[in-house]
């Protein structure tokens, strides 16, 4: 085996051989979701890095990535056979290893190391190369989020104050609000910015699995566990863990939740002994918590807990003056992937943009964006035509205006008119959601509905 003392391991950590990592404890093993986490880690500090990647492509293009930010050797694990390694090496790999598709088929760490080319100079630990490292930028960065609004302001400062605390952070919004990327830019301004940073989605799992994810177990703990697997408290252990979802676990995992939070530890299922952790929890919900825990479904103490420093994100439709640069942020992002480059809005576009609600917030604009690229050819201006029907069916008002010589007072009264019925069509008649969605009060709503005869 190589004289190594630090990997980074990018991609499928569960596929880690956790027995062959606690047998060699000279050697220090990061882990990162991703190549786009592992580019915000000083790879200098690492000896090697390993690239469990999904298909070949995947990996051809990861090799790229990484070689321009002058990563170290990378061992290539992938399914495939013997032709797909040789373009693999060609493409920059140290060495390939086969990887099944299925889970929990991969090689332990003494193979993977073993497939390295020997003769790399030793370093120091990974923890000393980031301790003399210099920060590579100071806690207060600028955010890499887009908008312009006072609400977003307002927002990024609260970000940016919370990035400079150490205090736990639950970031409460809607779906589709940008949650993890805001817990992305706490992690970036912290002192933790050079340790890993794991999201995890607690609503994609069951319950008795996500503990597993969360805390690991030991080998032949539950049926299927031949090998025992760290959890992402212990993986994102010297960083920051973003719990998603956190208001649908049950009431026994926030339990368990909540003892790993004090006691800063965490025990594996079918584990006798706990193991410490050092690792920040940033939590985010679309739930109202407090009305959780009135009906019974969320734990009071879970939630002060998590609620040290809370962050509250507004909806797209709180800060409309954000919709279009978010717009033409998106086009010019996906643009340059789809290989079409300076795609525009027409004028009648932007003006759809700007009047529509998006209940689905900036996620239902990104897909908005990305449906209309598909759909136009390179340097085309997006028309009404290429939005999804819902948002044209904003011109229908203005249609039924035509030729017709109203007041300008007469014609936005006929638009509001639409708006209400339309939005409450969307909410089953449900009044309340229907105020919140047009961003006014349920006793404004009720106004104008009896003002326009809307029953």
């Amino acid at each position: 085996m190589p004289s190594l003392r630090s990997i980074l391991w990018v991609g499928r950590a569960r596929e880690l051989d956790v027995e062959s990592v606690a047998a060699t404890p000279s050697l220090d093993v990061a882990w990162a979701r991703d190549v786009g986490d592992a580019l915000a880690l000083p790879l200098a500090a690492f000896d090697a890095l390993v690239l469990d990647a999904e298909d070949p492509d995947a990996a051809r293009r990861d090799l790229a990535r990484l070689g321009e930010a002058g990563a170290p050797p990378v061992v290539v694990r992938v399914p495939g056979d013997a032709p797909v390694w040789t373009e693999l090496r060609r493409a920059g790999a140290a060495s390939v290893l086969r990887r099944a598709p299925q889970a929990g088929s991969g090689h332990g760490l003494a193979e993977v190391l073993a497939a390295l080319p020997s003769g790399r100079p030793r370093r120091g630990p990974l923890r000393a190369a980031r301790a003399a490292k210099a920060p590579a930028e100071p806690a207060d960065a600028t955010p890499r989020i887009v908008g312009r609004s006072p609400a977003l302001r307002a927002l990024l400062d609260l970000v940016a104050r919370a990035a400079r605390s150490r205090a736990t952070v639950l970031l409460a919004g809607e779906t589709g609000t940008g949650k993890e990327l805001l817990a992305r830019e706490v992690h970036r301004g912290s002192t933790r910015r050079e340790g890993p940073f794991l999201a995890i989605n607690c609503a994609a799992f069951p319950d008795t699995l996500l503990e597993s994810e969360l805390f690991g177990h030991v080998r032949g703990a539950f049926t299927g566990a031949e090998r025992a697997r760290s959890g992402v408290f212990e993986q994102a252990n010297g960083g920051t863990l973003f719990l998603d979802e956190i208001g649908e676990t049950s009431p026994s995992l926030q339990a368990k939740l909540l003892r790993a939070l004090q006691e800063r530890e965490v025990r594996p299922v079918g584990g006798a002994r706990a193991r410490p952790v050092d690792v920040r929890v940033i939590a985010a919900t679309n739930r109202e918590l407090r009305a959780e825990i009135a009906a019974g479904r969320f734990r009071a103490d879970l939630y002060y807990r998590l609620a040290v420093f809370p962050v509250n994100v507004p909806p797209l439709r709180a800060r409309p003056e954000d919709v279009l640069p978010l717009a033409e942020h998106f086009l010019q992002r996906h643009g340059a992937r789809e290989g079409k480059p300076d795609c525009r809005l027409a004028g009648q576009t932007a003006d759809l943009l700007r009047a529509h609600t998006w209940p689905g917030n900036v996620r239902e604009l990104e897909n908005e964006m990305q449906r209309a690229l598909a759909l136009v050819e390179a340097g085309a201006e997006i028309q009404p035509e290429q939005l999804s029907a819902h948002l044209r069916a904003a011109l229908d008002p203005m249609a039924e205006a035509g030729p017709r010589a109203d007041s300008l007072r007469e014609t936005l009264a006929r638009v509001e008119a639409w708006l209400i019925r339309r939005a409450l069509d969307a909410h089953g008649g449900r009044r309340s959601a229907t105020a919140r969605t047009l961003g006014i009060t349920r006793e404004g709503l009720y106004k104008k509905m009896k003002r326009y005869g809307i029953e």
